[in-house]
């Protein structure tokens, strides 16, 4: 544990299928104090965790450090002056990949993962789409150009998951290594 502040997460979660990941994600930060989790669920979200996990929005956010109203755009992680690591989209509807991919910034998801670009930090992206069309993938190649990191949750089998969880983890646990966050959510290739 650092002495210093802790540092802070931006976390999304949109209506795409796979709200698990990003759950997950919560859970696995939940009760790290080097690791300050500040969460945006989409308008979306909330039917996504309800028909995938028989959860609420107000459950998930329990599990954040801050959440924001995804229409406060004057909200901390709306502007560039509140220092971050960065932020996940998990999983990344292709309504928001696009309106990031534009510049559209009308909810605070998009914003937030504006000014992570606009400051040159960290955006990691979890699509969860497939099969996959032009207008996705040139809008994946306009987002990697301007910096964000795309990680679609592919599932690997080297380290021999034996569960759903174990696919999970793996995708969490890659999304934790874009930020330098140490964990233990799957073996690693030797």
């Amino acid at each position: 544990m650092s002495d210093g502040p802790p540092r802070r997460l931006v976390v999304g979660i949109t209506g795409s299928s796979g709200p698990q990941l990003g759950v997950r994600l919560l859970e696995v930060l939940h009760d790290r104090r080097d690791i300050e989790t500040h969460l945006v669920l989409s308008a979306g979200s909330a039917e996504s965790l309800r028909l995938e996990m028989d959860r609420t929005t107000d459950s998930v956010a329990k599990l954040a450090d801050i959440c924001y109203d995804v229409h406060d755009l004057a909200a901390a992680v709306s502007s560039g002056s509140f220092v971050t690591m960065g932020m996940v989209v998990m999983p990344c509807s292709m309504r928001t990949l696009g309106a990031i991919a534009a510049g559209i910034t009308g909810d605070l998801v998009s914003r937030a993962a504006d000014v992570c670009l606009k400051e040159r930090r960290r955006l990691v992206l979890v699509p969860r789409e497939t099969p996959l069309n032009l207008i996705h993938i040139r809008n994946m190649e306009t987002l990697t150009l301007a910096g964000a990191t795309i990680v679609p949750p592919v599932p690997a089998f080297y380290h021999r998951p034996e569960t759903i969880e174990d696919l999970v983890d793996h995708v969490v646990g890659k999304v934790l290594d874009q930020f330098g966050i140490e964990h233990d959510l799957f073996r690693r290739w030797r």
